[in-house]
C-alpha cells in the first residue's frame, strides 16, 4: 500500500528507456512507487494505458483497449477530469467496482445470478438463527426479511454506507488542498486547483472502486466488517462467498450457511436496538476527519520560488506527498473510540453467536476460531481502505472484547450485559478490555447504587426537588421544628 495515504500523486514522466520501460512499467502495475497509489501511471503516453493490474485505474475503467476503443476511453477521461460533484466521484467508483466483481477473484471464482433454490435456503438459516439467538440475548430480531445477494446486488446496496463513511475525509482533504495556499497564489493557480480537486475525486473514486469490488468477493454478509453496510432491518447473505469460505473447511454448508446467518441476524440484533450505535460509529469517522491538518512544510518551500509559468513545481511537490495529513491527537482519539466500539460489537456478536451455537452446532468451535484468524488477517481491500480514512475495519481486540462479555454474562446475566448497550457512556474502554474482571464487578456495584438514585428521583419526581433531598421527619420532631421557630 502506499506511503502515501489519499494518494495526491501525479503521473510520473515518460519512461527513458522506450519501449522496455513501457515493458517494465506494464509488468509492475504501472509501476508506481509509494507516493501514487492511484496508479496513474498510464496516462495515454505513458505506455501504460489499459495495462493490466489493480495499480491501473484505467485497466478497471476500461479494459485492454485497442485502437477502435480509444475515442470511447478519451471521452471517458474527458468526464473524468470535467468531474465537478463531490469529494468523491461515486459515478465512477460504482462503475469501477461492478467492473472489478465481473472479473472475478483470484481463484477464477466469477459472479453469478441468485436462484431461487438459495434464496430460500438464506431465508431459512435467518429464520432459524433468529430463533436460536431468542435464548442468547435479550435484544429482539432486527432482521425484517433476509435476502440473499450476489456480488454486484452486493456493491450495489453498500455504496450509500460507503459514501458516508469517506466523504467526510475526502471533503476534509479536499478544502485543505485549497485553503493552504495563499489568495494569490489561488487567483493564479485556479484552473490547476479546479483540475487537482477533480482528479481527486476521481482518485477517490478509483480506489474506492476498486477495494468495494475486491471486497465484495470477500464478504459474506453485509455487516461483515462490523459496521451496517447495508439497509436497515435487511438480514443479508452471499451464497457465493460462502460456498468459497466453507469449501476447505470440512464442515457441511447447511453448518457454515447457518452459522453465518447466526452473525448477521446478531448484528442486525444489535443495530436495530441501540439507535445511537450507528451514529457514533460514523461520527468517530467524521471526527477523524475535522481532525485532518495538511502538512505545508513543502508547500512554503515552494510558494517562495513559485514560477507561474512552469505549474511543474507545483505538480512535483504533489507527488512528493506535501498534502499528507499530519497524525493529529484528535484524530488519534476518534479512531481509538472506533477501534474500541468495533471491538465491542465484534466481541458482542460472537461471544452471543457462540453461546447460541456451541449446543447446536458440532463446528461451532472451529467455524469460531477459523472466522477470528480471518478477521485478523485483513486483506487489500482492508489496507486501501485503512489508507484512504484511517480505519482499521478488521478490530485487533476481539477476544479480549469476547472475553469480557462472557464474563459478564456469567456475572450479571444476559439481561445484565445488553443493559450496557443502553447508553455509549455505559459501555467499557480500552482500558476496560485490559481489565475485564475489575470493569465487571466496577460496573456492578455501580449500578446498583444508579438503580437506588433513579428510584429516589422517581419518587420524589412529584412533589418537587425538595422532597427528594429532604429526610422525612417524624411527628416529634416536626412539633420541636416548630417550638424553636
Amino acid at each position: 500500500m502506499s506511503d502515501t495515504p489519499f494518494g495526491f500523486g501525479l503521473p510520473p514522466e515518460e519512461p527513458e528507456d522506450g519501449d522496455e520501460g513501457k515493458k517494465k512499467d506494464q509488468q509492475s502495475g504501472g509501476g508506481q512507487g509509494p507516493a501514487n497509489p492511484f496508479g496513474f501511471g498510464g496516462l495515454p503516453g505513458a505506455g501504460g494505458f489499459g495495462a493490466p493490474g489493480a495499480d491501473n485505474p484505467f485497466a478497471a475503467m476500461f479494459g485492454s483497449l485497442n485502437p477502435n476503443d480509444l475515442g470511447a476511453a478519451f471521452q471517458q477521461l474527458g468526464q473524468m477530469l470535467s468531474y465537478e460533484g463531490g469529494p468523491v466521484n461515486w459515478d465512477m467508483a460504482k462503475q469501477i467496482a461492478r467492473q472489478t466483481v465481473s472479473q472475478g477473484t483470484s481463484d477464477g471464482v466469477k459472479d453469478a445470478s441468485i436462484g431461487p433454490s438459495e434464496r430460500t435456503a438464506v431465508q431459512e438459516a435467518v429464520r432459524l438463527a433468529d430463533l436460536w439467538l431468542d435464548d442468547a440475548t435479550s435484544l429482539p430480531s432486527g432482521a425484517g426479511t433476509a435476502v440473499a445477494w450476489s456480488r454486484a446486488e452486493w456493491v450495489e446496496a453498500t455504496l450509500p454506507a460507503w459514501k458516508e463513511l469517506v466523504d467526510p475525509v475526502a471533503e476534509r482533504v479536499g478544502t485543505a488542498m485549497g485553503d493552504v495556499l495563499p489568495e494569490e497564489m489561488q487567483a493564479m493557480a485556479g484552473p490547476l486547483i479546479g483540475m487537482m480537486r477533480s482528479m481527486g475525486g476521481a482518485m477517490f473514486g478509483t480506489q474506492i472502486g476498486q477495494a468495494v469490488g475486491v471486497l465484495a468477493g470477500e464478504v459474506v454478509g453485509s455487516t461483515d466488517i462490523g459496521l451496517p453496510l447495508g439497509p436497515a432491518g435487511k438480514a443479508a447473505l452471499l451464497p457465493l462467498n460462502i460456498e468459497s469460505f466453507g469449501k476447505d473447511l470440512g464442515v457441511a454448508q447447511e453448518e457454515v450457511r447457518l452459522y453465518l446467518a447466526l452473525r448477521e441476524a446478531a448484528h442486525q440484533r444489535l443495530f436495530a436496538h441501540v439507535p445511537w450505535l450507528r451514529s457514533h460509529l460514523f461520527g468517530a469517522v467524521e471526527g477523524y476527519a475535522r481532525g485532518i491538518k495538511v502538512d505545508t512544510a513543502k508547500l512554503e518551500d515552494v510558494v517562495g520560488q513559485f514560477d507561474p509559468q512552469n505549474p511543474e513545481q507545483l505538480q512535483d511537490a504533489l507527488q512528493q506527498g506535501m498534502f499528507q495529513p499530519e497524525d493529529t491527537p484528535e484524530q488519534k482519539a476518534a479512531l481509538a473510540r472506533l477501534e474500541t466500539a468495533l471491538a465491542l460489537v465484534e466481541g458482542w456478536v460472537d461471544a452471543v453467536v457462540h453461546a447460541a451455537a456451541k449446543p447446536r452446532l458440532s463446528s461451532a468451535d472451529a467455524l469460531r476460531e477459523t472466522l477470528r484468524r480471518r478477521r485478523a488477517s485483513g486483506g487489500p481491500a482492508e489496507q486501501t481502505f485503512a489508507t484512504l480514512i484511517g480505519l482499521e475495519l478488521r478490530p485487533r481486540r476481539l477476544r479480549d472484547a469476547s472475553r469480557l462479555w462472557a464474563s459478564l454474562t456469567d456475572a450479571r446475566g444476559v439481561d445484565g450485559r445488553d443493559g450496557l448497550w443502553a447508553h455509549p457512556d455505559m459501555l467499557p474502554t480500552a482500558s476496560d478490555l485490559d481489565d475485564p474482571d475489575g470493569f465487571v464487578h466496577r460496573e456492578q456495584l455501580d449500578f446498583s447504587e444508579l438503580d437506588k438514585m433513579l428510584g429516589e428521583a422517581a419518587s420524589g419526581s412529584g412533589s418537587g426537588s425538595d422532597s427528594a433531598e429532604k429526610p422525612k421527619l417524624t411527628k416529634d420532631e416536626e412539633e420541636k421544628g416548630d417550638d424553636s421557630e
